[in-house]
């Protein structure tokens, strides 16, 4: 991405949702914290040298350590987003987030605000701000920075310098100032022809119920088959190399099948951090395909979980859900 080849942002909503970022001493540990606007005011009025875009600031409500993201959250941030841009009049959003659920909430955010025509950046820090060595200000205060220079519209995760794409990302480290990483996946898809009405920024959403399940040597169907039988609507199956599973029982292919026959989604991603799904290379896995199990190609597993989530989450009939699983929305596939 080349700097200053978009506008600059001028108003952004600051969201904190708690996270490290902002946590404070418990008598059980670091927990989040309610004041951080005073804090962040304070250092931003220390720095008389960093040019930022003006900010306003909002606390979501509960304020939360990230391990306790749900896609409930999930609607409330989008709504939040939206709110920010079509009432409040911000051409842009900065969101506050705990580190270790941060990859699959931007991701989700990818393809839950598809046609909003504003930048929203995803930041956090690995210790709170505040104690020694923390990374904190230096993440805020880069990603206004990043916003300020000009972002593309769409969806961003900043970490120590860097910007990613979230449908590309993972947290790969529990420590340290790069806990983030694009990972070289590969197996492009076509370029879905605009987004379709339903998934647009705009139109309602309801909650969908959506799994992942990484394959193991012994799996067998009566593990997939408590999976079907909690209601799940998607299903990430996170496959072997290039997408393969096993193959020769029967059982575990034949509850594929269920899985299919009821509606339910499923999209096969790989365990690597690099490479991708193709289903067709290998016996093993086109008797996937067979058993009616889609091609993720290089998505990670943030991203598919994503995916499934908006997809079905706009009301989309699984036949239609099918078709724009293997369909890239927002570069996801690319």
């Amino acid at each position: 991405m080349i700097a200053n080849t978009y506008p600059a942002a001028q108003h952004v909503m600051v969201l904190y949702t708690g996270g490290t970022i902002g946590m404070q001493a418990s008598a059980h540990g670091l927990a989040p914290a309610s004041g951080f606007e005073t804090r962040m005011r304070d250092y931003l009025h220390s720095q008389p040298e960093l040019v930022v875009p003006q900010w306003r600031f909002r606390e979501m409500a509960p304020l939360i350590d990230s391990a306790n993201m749900t896609p409930d959250y999930w609607q409330r941030l989008r709504e939040a987003v939206v709110e920010a841009v079509e009432i409040d009049g911000c051409d842009s959003v900065l969101i506050l987030h705990g580190t270790d659920t941060l990859a699959y909430s931007a991701a989700a955010m990818s393809f839950q605000l598809l046609g909003l025509h504003a930048r929203v950046v995803f930041t956090g820090s690995m210790l709170p701000a505040g104690v020694t060595d923390s990374d904190a200000w230096e993440n805020l205060s880069g990603a206004l920075v990043a916003l300020g220079q000009g972002l593309a519209p769409g969806v961003h995760l900043y970490f120590h310098g860097e910007l990613l794409d979230p449908t590309h990302c993972a947290k790969v480290r529990s420590f340290g100032r790069h806990p983030f990483k694009r990972l070289e996946r590969q197996g492009g898809g076509e370029k879905a022809g605009g987004i379709p009405t339903p998934l647009n920024y705009n139109q309602p959403r309801q909650l969908a119920k959506v799994a992942v399940l990484p394959l193991f040597p012994g799996i067998d169907a009566q593990i997939l088959d408590g999976l079907l039988a909690s209601g799940i609507q998607g299903l990430v199956l996170e496959c072997y190399g290039s997408g393969t599973g096993p193959s020769d029982n029967p059982q575990f292919l034949a509850s594929l099948e269920r899985a299919r026959d009821k509606g339910v989604v499923v999209v096969a991603v790989t365990q690597c951090h690099e490479g991708g799904v193709e289903l067709d290379v290998y016996e093993a896995g086109s008797r996937l395909r067979g058993a009616g199990v889609l091609s993720g190609g290089g998505m990670t597993r943030e991203a598919a979980f994503g995916k499934l989530h908006g997809l079905l989450g706009a009301g989309l009939e699984p036949a239609e859900v099918r078709r724009l699983v293997e369909l890239d929305l927002c570069g996801e596939l690319n």
